[in-house]
């Protein structure tokens, strides 16, 4: 029997996701059902029940794994659709991860809206000193992580009127992750992007170290 949390994390729709992106290919694109734009990345494709998913249906897979009830559409849109028809669907909690500047901001700061959450170290860094990202002095640290802390047990415990919250970190370890996910029942998404280019998006050399470290350590 599932959940509404868990029937997104279960096999069989992560098996009917895989296959439904492979038949709704149109010349070798990934085609948003809401906007008509392309889907370039895979953590940007959702599905997206039509008839709206619930603890009293999701165990109707006329329903909840029904092809003819999905859309696949982006994670802005998939957004923008419960927003529109004033929907308040469970609190979701996304995990996003990847080397240092590989993107992850920029992308969570694409697909949030208004009553989202995003924790993100570096800029937690920022907001209580005068260094820029780049600058992280040792004697900030122990604050810099309590805040961070602090917030991520609000989100475990879902305190708020939120509608998502996204973590944003670099997490190389898988069992870091995995761990962390667990705790916060929520969503790893894994923002890809190879060495090359984040080492020419780094401002310093101590970047480019941590970016040489992240892909030394990363484990799949």
């Amino acid at each position: 029997m599932y959940t509404l949390n868990n029937f997104y994390k279960s096999k069989e729709w992560e098996d009917l996701l895989n296959q439904l992106k492979l038949e709704r290919l149109v010349d070798g694109q990934l085609i948003c059902e809401h906007c008509g734009k392309s889907i370039v990345t895979k953590y940007d494709c959702i599905g997206h029940h039509k008839i709206e998913l619930t603890e009293a249906n999701v165990n109707d897979y006329s329903i909840s794994l029904n092809p003819n009830n999905i859309m696949l559409i982006h994670f802005k849109c998939h957004n923008q659709i419960h927003q529109r028809f004033g929907y308040e669907p469970p609190k979701k909690v996304y995990i996003v991860y990847g080397s240092p500047c590989a993107g992850k901001s920029t992308w969570v700061n694409s697909v949030a809206t208004d009553n989202d959450i995003i924790i993100d170290i570096d800029k937690i860094w920022e907001c209580i000193s005068v260094c820029d990202k780049y600058h992280k002095p040792n004697r900030l640290k122990a604050n810099v992580f309590g805040l961070r802390d602090t917030l991520l047990d609000q989100i475990r415990m879902r305190v708020g009127m939120w509608h998502n919250a996204y973590i944003i970190g670099t997490y190389p370890l898988k069992m870091d992750r995995t761990r962390l996910a667990q705790r916060l029942n929520a969503e790893l998404i894994y923002i890809e992007c190879d060495k090359e280019t984040c080492l020419n998006r780094a401002k310093n050399k101590e970047w480019k170290e941590y970016i040489e470290e992240w892909f030394d350590k990363f484990q799949e």
